[in-house]
């Protein structure tokens, strides 16, 4: 009975360990000093912004989703300021993290919806 105690004793302290070890890893800029899984605002918005110059640059974002995919952008970081003024709470945080994935699907559709930009003769009707 004392083996079977003792083997798990050392069972569990091995796993311990281990896991601590797992925990000292990066995780999503971690050890840049964000917090633990959350990038912080600035990051994220010039993250987007170089997506959509770069969807513009090749020609998968026309000039006007540019710009309306900017002003989103815009509309997100003013949001960020009221939420900021009383401090970020965990829901504001999460809701701003939510947005800001809404934005990045949004940026990945068009510039993946053959909605070509000037040059490609569609940009006139926009």
């Amino acid at each position: 009975m004392k083996k079977i105690i003792a083997s798990g004793l050392i069972a569990a302290s091995a796993l311990a360990l281990t896991a601590g070890a797992a925990s000292a890893q990066s995780y999503r800029g971690y050890d840049r000093g964000y917090e633990r899984g959350w990038t912080p605002i600035d990051v994220r918005q010039d993250q987007l912004n170089r997506r959509i110059d770069r969807g513009v640059e090749n020609g998968q974002l026309s000039r006007r989703e540019a710009w309306r995919l900017r002003s989103e952008a815009r509309d997100i970081t003013r949001l960020e300021a009221r939420y900021r003024v009383n401090g970020l709470s965990g829901w504001e945080r999460a809701d701003l993290d939510r947005r800001f994935d809404a934005l990045s699907a949004q940026i990945r559709y068009e510039r993946h919806d053959r909605d070509y930009g000037y040059g490609y003769g569609n940009d006139r009707y926009r």
